[in-house]
């Protein structure tokens, strides 16, 4: 210490000054002594300034030159150790270092040294601190008696802190401050013993054993009519609050809530009455008010810490509080005047309930506030329930004075479980009990009756504090609260309560004698709310109860009528008020939330909403290219801009509310008709472009909406147009190229791990979402790749062409030398190739148009490493091995159990891939399914046998004979039409759980040739008009196909003679097939003028079912056209033969010109309503995951499941539905569903979803497995499927 210099000294008191000075703010908000010391010691952890005080470098200094050259002997003699053979880490070794220097003689010499020069300057510091405290109070107490007469305080919640004024409290002088404060002192020394008292630390002064007695005088003191007095010991009780522990506090809490109960019970005390109000100029209210607000700024902080004390503390808060809500004042000498209870004076410093809120938030208060409610205090809910009665009743005389205090407090109650248990409740002069049914009933007409609040603006929050917009409040939390709403909301009666105004206008009658167009859109707000969540969209739908025959007559139906009144100006009750768009909009978009919802468009599709917001949304175009361009400096430039603000808001609204029909396939058929999906699509970028949120009551973005879209022609043409394939194509470059812009340097990108980076799996994802057939056809078809001699750096692709061109088909050094990533980007866009190529009429269009199999193979060439004349090796890379497995994707067809696809990973071994790579054709034999090279397919004839596609013993034989006997006995007896029908399906469904197997080879096609030929000789089973048709071989022979069904027929061929089910020659008999087919359907097929590619001749991709049906019938060309020509006048040729409809004079022409088959606006539509229904965990999958279940659908159907399912189960697929009806294609995708349950749900996890559905086949999928869970979808949807199947063709007129 002796070489501790005064200068040292004052150096070390700078450095302790600037520590404190920086972390003041810090210690003087802890609640308490102990939070400020942890605040102190965990400072290096919280202040981002700590190494850079003085104070702090100080240490790190002294500690270096004491203990420095020890810890680097220390770290020597470990690092020998380690080198001798024990082996440590780095960890290790620090610990080792740290325990040997903290036993060391020297650090324990360093630690008293420091010890007792910090105890010399800390000393020194409190002396000067209490010698100028002593100063600064004679100072304050001269200045105090010159300005007693005239003091006056602050606001009574601001409170001093008194960190800097520490100083001892003893008990001899709270006695003397207690005598002071008698009443009978004169009022100087009262003043000053309440300084002293308020100057003086709170927890000195209430760990003194006098402080029962002080609260006493305290409290009493409060009513003392000095002002000044009562306000300083408000100053008191608001320090106390915010320097003390929660005990203390607890008890100046207490005595303050006690004497708010006795001031209010007090018949001395003038309280005003409800005509009278509150007058905040009267110097006694604002008084009162002040001591409220105090009690409740602490009811408001409460909750944050006392859950760290025990819980009687708490307890008692509660209860005097409660306590104190529940006085009563005794009415008896009053007439017809209310006297404002202390809830009034709470609502009006806590308009919101804010401190109930947080009170009723955490389980731990909650229970115990619910506990005294329910025990003791009820009587606080029954006044609660009766004012809302009394105001009601108030607004329906149209004398309403009062506001609605208690419905914020109603509210909290409703949201919680043990809340709602307190209803039913008895009031007085009103017979039976109020339930929670009724009061929300009771909530709804308040917001009808309730007197006119302000026109709702942006600018204007006044409402906010309006009886109506306050319940309205109530009535979204409680919707957002799914229990609370099942329980309260989803009933009929509350519906019809909802929805009566609207019956009024509708009839041309009154709304309610205060209805105005701010109610209406209060309850639009809560309908869309209710229509937002499922059990609410079922309630509005279908009522109560779902088998109703009433059924135009529920939520939804009112609603849509609603909205088409106002949409088509058919009500005039509102006509010319600037509030009507804003009506117009809030109503239109709870119809919303029903028609973007599979079952919801089937409710409102007769109400042709879509031309109705149509027509709206081309007026309102119309109205903003009329407005006039304002002149600068004329007055009327204001109100031209409003106006065209709003003209352009209510256009952006309705094209919104047309965007959402989307949703669904159904929806999309009607968005197209309306001539506006170009407008949607721009508009629907711009919002995605603005990284907007598609809708309030949504919690995914765009995914959905892009995939529906996507999955049409002019869909994929409009997003095109709209600049979102060019943003997405931008953005996937930047990812995958350049890295984001925002990285600094010395942060370098990590090398990719997956072969597609987790920067870019959003975009590959967007792009499978995007690039469907009918998508990719108008994207690409006709145009060739650039090729360029040299690509720039700084080119960024822009479009399909160009990722296929830069990405896929890499056959130039310049497309080489172009990409940063070569081998990442490559992969990417192989990657990319091999899920798009899964729908093989894209496959066939890229071969067809680039060679996409040539170039692969090329590529694969060039792979290659000659290490001698006769031994050529492949090198194995990332590239090779996803190249190989894309070769073999797109060359080989089959189902799981029919092709082997090679993996895209090495394995951990000698040989890491022993898959063999080629670089030309044929495939190795490895590749081909042993199971069905070895099973062959035997021709075992027999009289009633025909042909199986397995062998069968004698005893099966014989059992095969019988059952294919009683069903084709059934094909022959025709006496009743739909007996004989029933009998069939009954007999086909025994075989297909019994013995699905022997419904194959010829027996399959004897059963299908003889089931047609008998429907169609039944006029009422034929849909369609028989076609005469007799044009020969020789007249369709020079006729040519398309590149795309040429490759077509080469697959099917090939895949025929894998399965040893067609012969040489077939290729020429399909071909003529094909040929036919294209010639009786242009007999059939209308003229389109269009500017989509998809719609200008033939049918664009392979036919499908035709080459399945050519490969059952064994390659029998007339049998083949024959079954077709017959199969062509039923209902289910329009969905499973898919070219059937193709600009088919038989639809519509709005339908014809939108380019969307019926497969997909029916088939898909109803798969996903039934999804939603049976499987919703698999329907919420899809919707997180960003993708539409009716695109794979689609593709599934359109390629008859091939790469999909084994053949059998093709052909049980085809049996199916031509034997049970076209319906029976929804329940076998809702089985294939049910099926991958799993499997979706593991890969909505992985995010990968959408590339595991078109990649991967149905493994273990048997269509007669699901055969009784598809009857019982046929008992439940059956009538709507057909209904809407039958619905497709143009009506007679």
């Amino acid at each position: 210490m002796a070489s501790f210099s005064s200068e040292d000294q004052a150096v070390l008191q700078a450095m302790l000054r600037q520590l404190f000075q920086s972390v003041k703010e810090k210690i003087t908000g802890a609640p308490s002594l102990e939070c400020a010391e942890e605040i102190l010691l965990h400072l290096e952890e919280t202040d981002e300034n700590f190494h850079n005080y003085e104070f702090v470098k100080y240490l790190r200094q002294h500690i270096g030159n004491t203990l420095g050259s020890m810890i680097e002997e220390e770290m020597e003699k470990c690092t020998s150790d380690q080198n001798q053979g024990e082996e440590c880490g780095y960890d290790t070794v620090v610990q080792q270092v740290t325990k040997r220097t903290q036993e060391s003689k020297e650090y324990k010499e360093m630690m008293h040294y420091l010890k007792n020069i910090m105890i010399a300057v800390v000393e020194s510091m409190i002396n000067k601190f209490e010698e100028d405290e002593t100063r600064n109070q004679e100072r304050q107490k001269k200045i105090q008696k010159e300005k007693s007469r005239s003091y006056r305080t602050d606001n009574c919640s601001d409170s001093d802190s008194s960190f800097n004024q520490s100083y001892k409290f003893c008990q001899g002088k709270l006695q003397l401050i207690l005598d002071q404060l008698d009443p009978g002192q004169p009022k100087e020394v009262r003043y000053e013993a309440l300084q002293t008292l308020c100057s003086a630390p709170p927890s000195d002064v209430l760990n003194c054993e006098n402080w029962t007695t002080l609260c006493e005088k305290l409290t009493v003191s409060l009513s003392d009519p000095d002002p000044v007095f009562s306000d300083r010991i408000l100053k008191f009780c608001a320090q106390t609050f915010s320097l003390s522990p929660l005990h203390m506090t607890k008890e100046v809490y207490t005595s303050l809530a006690k004497y708010l109960e006795s001031y209010f019970l007090s018949r001395e005390n003038h309280i005003p009455t409800l005509s009278a109000g509150v007058d905040i100029t009267n110097p006694n209210m604002t008084r009162l008010l002040k001591k409220v607000r105090l009690l409740n700024e602490y009811q408001k902080e409460a909750p944050s810490f006392w859950i760290r004390h025990p819980e009687k503390y708490m307890e008692e808060i509660v209860e005097s509080t409660l306590s104190l809500l529940t006085v009563k004042h005794d009415q008896s000498h009053v007439v017809s005047q209310k006297i404002l209870d202390p809830i009034y004076f709470f609502a009006l410093v806590d308009t919101k309930a804010v401190w109930f809120k947080k009170w009723m938030h955490a389980h731990y208060s909650r229970t115990t506030v619910l506990r005294l409610l329910e025990k003791k205090y009820k009587s606080l809910i029954t006044t609660a329930i009766q004012q809302c009665v009394q105001y009601f009743e108030l607004c329906k005389t149209r004398k309403a004075e009062e506001t609605l205090g208690h419905s914020k407090h109603c509210r909290r109650l409703l949201i919680y479980k043990q809340g709602r248990k307190l209803f039913p409740i008895k009031l007085k002069n009103k017979k039976g009990l109020v339930s929670l049914v009724d009061l929300i009933v009771l909530f709804i007409q308040l917001i009808y009756y309730s007197p006119s609040c302000p026109k709702m603006t942006s600018a204007t929050h006044a409402e906010n504090y309006s009886p109506a917009s306050m319940v309205t409040e109530v009535l979204w939390i409680l919707c957002d609260q799914k229990e609370c709403a099942v329980e309260c909301l989803y009933n009929n009666i509350v519906i019809e309560t909802l929805l009566q105004p609207i019956h009024n206008l509708m009839k041309g009658t009154e709304a309610s004698p205060n209805c105005s167009e701010t109610a209406l859109i209060h309850i639009a707000g809560i309908l869309a709310r209710i229509a937002s969540v499922e059990e609410g969209l079922i309630l509005l739908l279908y009522g109560a109860n779902m088998n109703s025959s009433q059924e135009s007559s529920t939520g939804a139906h009112i609603i849509a009528q609603f909205s088409k009144k106002l949409l088509d100006e058919d009500i005039s009750i509102f006509s010319g008020s600037q509030m009507l768009p804003v009506v117009k909009g809030a109503f239109i978009s709870v119809c919303r939330q029903i028609y973007s919802t599979c079952e919801g468009l089937q409710v409102l599709i007769t109400y042709n909403l879509h031309e109705s917001i149509a027509k709206a949304w081309k007026k309102t175009s119309l109205l903003s290219e009329r407005i006039p361009t304002p002149v600068e400096g004329s007055d009327s430039v204001s109100s031209v801009s409003q106006e065209s603000q709003n003209i352009m808001a209510w256009g952006d609204n309705l094209l919104d509310d047309l965007l959402h029909f989307a949703a669904t396939p159904k929806g999309l058929l009607l968005l197209q008709r309306t001539g506006a999906i170009n407008e949607c699509m721009t508009f629907m970028f711009n919002r995605y472009a603005k990284k907007l949120q598609v809708n309030r009551h949504k919690k995914f973005g765009y995914g959905v909406l892009v995939t529906q879209v996507a999955s049409t022609a002019a869909g994929g043409v409009a997003l095109k147009k709209s600049g979102f394939i060019n943003e997405l194509i931008t953005e996937l470059w930047s990812n995958l190229e350049y890295g984001r812009d925002d990285v600094r340097v010395t942060h370098p990108r990590t090398t990719p791990v997956d072969p597609i980076d987790r920067s870019c799996q959003k975009s590959f994802l967007a792009l499978v979402n995007l690039l469907s057939y009918p998508a990719i056809y108008e994207l690409i078809r006709n145009q060739d790749l650039p090729n360029k001699t040299e690509y720039s750096l700084r080119e960024v692709p822009t479009c399909v062409i160009d990722i296929i061109d830069r990405l896929i088909i890499l056959n130039s050094e310049a497309k080489i030398r172009s990409l940063f990533n070569y081998e990442q980007s490559h992969i990417f866009g192989l990657r990319l190739l091999s899920v798009i190529c899964c729908d093989l009429d894209t496959l066939l269009l890229l071969e067809a148009q680039y060679q996409v199999s040539e170039m692969l193979l090329n590529a694969q060439e060039e792979n290659i490493l000659e290490t001698s004349e006769s031994n050529r090796d492949f090198i194995i890379d990332g590239l090779s091995v996803e190249r190989n497995h894309v070769l073999v994707r797109i060359n080989l067809v089959g189902g799981p159990l029919e092709r082997i696809l090679p993996p895209r990973i090495l394995e951990k071994s000698d040989n890491p891939y022993p898959w063999p790579m080629f670089s030309s054709y044929p495939l190795p034999n490895c590749y081909l399914s042993d199971i069905t090279r070895n099973a062959g397919i035997k021709q075992e004839m027999g009289p009633k046998n025909k042909n199986t596609i397995f062998c069968v013993s004698g005893a099966m034989q014989r059992s095969v004979n019988n059952d294919l006997g009683k069903l084709l006995l059934c094909l022959k007896i025709s006496d009743k039409q739909t007996e004989w029908i029933v009998n069939c399906r009954r007999q086909f469904c025994k075989m297909m759980k019994a013995k699905p197997d022997i419904i194959s080879g010829e027996a399959l096609v004897e059963l299908l040739e003889k089931f047609v030929l008998h429907l169609t000789e039944s006029p009422s089973e034929c849909y369609f008009p028989s076609v005469e048709y007799t044009a020969t071989d020789a007249n369709v022979k020079n006729e040519s196909l398309s590149s795309v069904q040429q490759l077509g027929i080469k697959m099917t061929v090939r895949y025929g003679k894998f399965l040893n089910l067609l012969k040489d020659g077939a290729e020429n008999d399909l071909t003529l097939v094909l040929k036919h087919c294209e010639r009786f359907l242009k007999q059939q097929q209308t003229s389109v003028k269009s500017s989509l590619l998809y719609l200008q001749g033939n049918y664009t991709g392979h036919d499908w079912f035709v080459s399945s049906l050519f490969m059952i019938m064994l390659g029998d060309k007339e049998k083949t056209f024959q079954f077709l020509r017959q199969f062509s006048r039923l209902l289910t040729s329009a969905f499973l033969w898919l070219p059937r409809l193709h600009i088919s004079s038989y639809l519509p022409i709005d339908t014809v010109d939108s380019g969307i088959h019926p497969v997909y606006f029916c088939s898909t539509h109803h798969i996903e309503m039934l999804l939603k229904a049976e499987l919703p965990l698999v329907f919420s999958a899809f919707h997180m995951s960003g993708f539409a279940p009716s695109q794979i659908c689609l593709q599934w159907i359109t390629q008859c499941f091939w790469n999909y399912l084994d053949w059998i189960e093709i052909c049980h697929y085809i049996a199916t539905c031509v034997f049970l009806g076209p319906d029976y294609q929804v329940y076998i995708c809702i089985a294939i569903f049910k099926h991958l349950q799993q499997d979706i749900l593991q890969h909505t996890q992985t995010q990968d979803l959408q590339v595991f559905l078109k990649e991967e086949a149905l493994h273990g999928f048997r269509v007669s497995e699901y055969f009784e869970y598809m009857e019982i979808l046929e008992q439940n949807y059956r009538t709507v499927l057909l209904r809407d199947m039958r619905n497709i063709r143009l009506q007679s007129t």
